[in-house]
């Protein structure tokens, strides 16, 4: 599945580019893709849409920050927690994140580089998502697809972060 979510991350610039669900069927089945994980991330970009559905995002042009605004269904998070708010994992979500992933959520939490709104759309994505635990690098995908769905590209800083390779960096 995340290999389909890479190559639609790739060819298509923003989450309003990427075809129909039918049409973007037929376009993973003739790259050579597999139906179930073609099946499995259609299903997941669906969520992904619903999830993202009415979230109101906008970019500070002078400080590059965030601001996540109110859902336009009442029934959704609230996404404006006050500045001394943390956020408590449940158990299941400890089991599924495990402890890398959550590590490197509260490293992006921590440098204000994730927006309280867009990382409850990354932990409802990645609850979705197989794996037990989850890998950070699929948990990276999941981040990149979430920012992709919302039309807002990460922080300079934080896309290096997302796509660099660990085992590539060399210690000075």
């Amino acid at each position: 599945m995340y290999d389909v979510l890479v190559f639609v991350y790739e060819n298509y610039w923003r989450g309003d580019a990427c075809p129909e669900a039918e049409q973007l069927g037929r376009k993973l089945s003739a790259n050579g893709f597999e139906d179930e994980d073609i099946r499995d991330a259609l299903q997941w970009l669906d969520g992904l849409s619903l999830a993202t559905q009415g979230i109101q995002l906008t970019r500070n042009e002078d400080d590059g920050s965030v601001t996540v605004g109110a859902p336009l269904a009442p029934t959704e998070l609230a996404f404006d927690p006050s500045p001394d708010a943390m956020r408590v994992y449940s158990v299941a979500e400890q089991d599924h994140l495990g402890a890398e992933c959550l590590g490197f959520l509260t490293f992006l939490d921590s440098a204000q580089a994730l927006p309280a709104g867009m990382r409850e759309v990354v932990i409802e994505r990645a609850m979705a998502a197989p794996g037990d635990p989850l890998a950070l690098e699929e948990l990276k995908i999941i981040l990149l697809m979430v920012h992709w769905s919302t039309g807002i590209e990460p922080d300079a800083l934080v896309l290096d972060e997302l796509c660099d390779d660990p085992e590539d960096r060399l210690p000075h």
